[in-house]
Formats: structure tokens, C-alpha cells, sequence
């Protein structure tokens, strides 16, 4: 497989980021979702709705989100649309709780490594096209969160983030957290996932990573560590496995003395392994850098 093109900027900036979509060369048609992290009550590093908003205009998109499978703020959708109420989505856009009601859109994964089926919210089948808009962090138990997390966590309904967390074991959520897989069954099902998302947009899908607030705790993290290093800067891609595998590289290879602190919970590397086996994109890429 050839390289894939990875686009960087170190501008970070909504204009940036609209910046960076149109290095791509692409134009999402018809119905376009917009996946992001609406953020966790209380957590402070998320991306906020202000700083998005260029970009959800520019490709009149619809915000998208899913319901959690841990206590908290968004583990229903009662609370869940307060919370995106409360920190201000439905000012500024449209915003689809995809699986606010069942039954859950099923994704067939038939070389899946882990699981053979994802269990998606069922309006994902009202959008033609979709960006992937992430905030890239670290993740207490996947390693880091970027494209490969939103589209199998993030894009999952509340029952099927259980599947993918227990590796297949059960879709209810009052019962997975004791009884979790090894991290690797984990990182692998989150592989499974993603692949059944990207692959059903069948090549109408984008992405973006935003380095910003760098934090070793994802945006789920009510209480969440400040973030470790400086910021680094926004990624735009084709491919949800280069863009992660970019994303790691350029962490790695920084003099921010707080990478250190960040890569320790590094092991989600195995999930960008686990997504290269299955095919739908690869580690090899072109940084192309954009003024």
C-alpha cells in the first residue's frame, strides 16, 4: 500500500482547521455528520463549540454524538442532551443524539479480529458523508484517543461502547466493569469498530486531529489532568490510521519534556497495529507541512 498524505499545520485556529479540510481536495456531499466530543461534565480540555464552529458552517454539517456506557453526565439521553444543552452545541448547530432511540444500527465485520459486529447509533444511516473532528489526548485505558477512538467508541451506541469495551462479552453496561478483557482484546475490538464505520462511508469520510490541550486524560474524564505538553497542532487526513499513527510520531519525536508523562500510557499503538492488519489504511505516510 502506497503512503498515505497527512496534512500539518502548526496553526491552531478555527480558520485552521477550515484550512486544513481544504488542503484535502475533497468536498463531503449531501448530509454530512459531524463526529466530535461533546465533553464530559466538568471535564476542561475539550474542544469547544465556538472554536468548531467555522468548520461545522463550512461543511454544513450536523453534529453528531453517541450515548456513554459509564456513570456520568452522558450515559442517557435525558442527561446527555442537557449536557450538550449546557455546554452550549445546540446554540450554534444542529446536534443528533444518534442513538437517542432503538434499535441500534448493526455493522457487519466479518475479518473482524475481536468482534463481528458493531452496534452503532441508528441514525448514522440519515448522513451520506461524515467528518471525523478530534480532539487528539491521551486515554486511561485506550492510550491515546484520535480518529481510530471516535470512530469505534465515539460513533458506537451506549450498548455497543459495552461490546467493544468487553471485547464481545456483553452490550450492558452495568455489568462490563468488572469483568473487563485483558487491554489488547480492548485495542483490538476498538480496531474492528473503526473498520466497519470508515468502511461503511465507503470513502466519503475525513479527518482531523486537533493537538491541542494535550492532557494524558481523555475528554470523558469529568475530573481530568491538565494538560502535560504544549500544544503541537491540527492534522487533516484521508485516512484515520496514518493521521493517529502521525499524530503518536510527532509526540514522540517533541522536546516537550511532558511528552514523557503522556506516553506512558502509550500501549493504544496496538490499536493502529490491529487497524493496519484489517486493511482500511496505513502507518506509512507524507507529512506534507502547510503554511
Amino acid at each position: 500500500m502506497e503512503k498515505s498524505k497527512v496534512y500539518f499545520t502548526k496553526e491552531i485556529t478555527p480558520e485552521s482547521i477550515v484550512k486544513m479540510y481544504e488542503e484535502l481536495g475533497v468536498k463531503l456531499q449531501g448530509n454530512v455528520a459531524v463526529k466530535l466530543h461533546s465533553g464530559e461534565q466538568g471535564n476542561q480540555n475539550y474542544l469547544r463549540p465556538e472554536f468548531v464552529q467555522k468548520i461545522v458552517e463550512h461543511v454544513k454539517g450536523t453534529v453528531v454524538e453517541c450515548n456513554t456506557a459509564y456513570e456520568g453526565q452522558r450515559n442517557s439521553t435525558e442527561k446527555h442532551k442537557k449536557l450538550i444543552e449546557n455546554h452550549g452545541w445546540n446554540k450554534y448547530f444542529k446536534v443528533d443524539l444518534m442513538d437517542a432511540e432503538g434499535p441500534d444500527l448493526v455493522l457487519e465485520i466479518p475479518n473482524g479480529k475481536v468482534i463481528k459486529q458493531d452496534f452503532v447509533g441508528k441514525n448514522l444511516t440519515k448522513y451520506d458523508s461524515m467528518l471525523v473532528l478530534s480532539h487528539f489526548k491521551g486515554h486511561p485505558m485506550g492510550g491515546y484517543g484520535g480518529a481510530l477512538k471516535q470512530l469505534s467508541i465515539g460513533i458506537a451506541s451506549s450498548e455497543g461502547k459495552s461490546w467493544i469495551h468487553s471485547a464481545g462479552w456483553s452490550k450492558d453496561q452495568t455489568k462490563i466493569w468488572d469483568n473487563l478483557p485483558e487491554q489488547n482484546k480492548f485495542l483490538e475490538s476498538m480496531a474492528d469498530a473503526a473498520s466497519a464505520v470508515h468502511n461503511y462511508f465507503k470513502g466519503n469520510i475525513v479527518y482531523i486531529n486537533v493537538m491541542k490541550n494535550l492532557s494524558v486524560d481523555c475528554d470523558c474524564c469529568a475530573v481530568a489532568e491538565d494538560p502535560c505538553m504544549q500544544d503541537v497542532g491540527v492534522l487533516a487526513s484521508l485516512d484515520p490510521i496514518a493521521i493517529d499513527q502521525a499524530c503518536i510520531d510527532l509526540v514522540y519525536n517533541s522536546n516537550d519534556s511532558g511528552k514523557n508523562h503522556f506516553i506512558e500510557r502509550q500501549n493504544g499503538i496496538h490499536t493502529i497495529e490491529a487497524a493496519e492488519e484489517l486493511g482500511f489504511g496505513t502507518r506509512e505516510y507524507e507529512l506534507i507541512n502547510v503554511d
